[in-house]
């Protein structure tokens, strides 16, 4: 089982399955593109006490999704840049709670976890706008999911953008209800 979000996974193939299907049939350079401008518009319309609120016992708050999408930046350049330089490296999962916890992003600015998110984004959409459609092909093994294109894992970041763009958003609103 492959966990993500604090949520373990139990069929990778419905987890890429239910990512595609958030994209639906938008272009997924606009959604990489325009994720930034959203989280930055998330954050000025909510004080950082909402940002560091947790709505739900044992869930993220909408501060430690923002860094977690920071994260996953970090994470998925690499694994861009190591499919890209190498001939079907293994690909390494990641314990995204532990990630979340050990680097304390509840503690943050939330302007400051935007900024970074941004400047990751900005390096790693240059490299994703120059690829080719033969390069889109080629395939890393993740330990926990089997062989992804970076075709799939381009399509993966933009739904996994979008599904905790709503996941903020859902749990501001809890927050309002409180």
């Amino acid at each position: 089982m492959a966990q993500t979000s604090g949520v373990w996974i139990s069929d990778p193939k419905a987890y890429r399955e239910k990512l595609k299907n958030l994209l639906g049939k938008r272009d997924p350079f606009d959604v990489l593109g325009s994720t930034a401008d959203v989280l930055t518009d998330i954050v000025r319309r909510h004080t950082p006490q909402q940002m560091r609120s947790r709505p739900f016992e044992g869930k993220w708050t909408p501060n430690e999704v923002i860094g977690h999408l920071g994260d996953t930046e970090w994470v998925y350049g690499f694994r861009l840049r190591l499919i890209l330089s190498e001939e079907a490296p293994p690909i390494i999962g990641m314990d995204q709670d532990l990630w979340v916890a050990a680097q304390r992003h509840n503690a943050r600015k939330p302007t400051d976890l935007v900024d970074q998110f941004r400047e990751l984004r900005q390096h790693n959409l240059a490299l994703w706008r120059q690829m080719t459609p033969d390069e889109l092909k080629r395939f890393g093994r993740h330990n926990e999911r089997g062989e992804e294109s970076l075709g799939m894992i381009l399509t993966m970041t933009a739904g996994h953008d979008l599904s905790h763009i709503d996941q903020i958003n859902r749990y501001l609103e809890a927050v309002k209800k409180t």
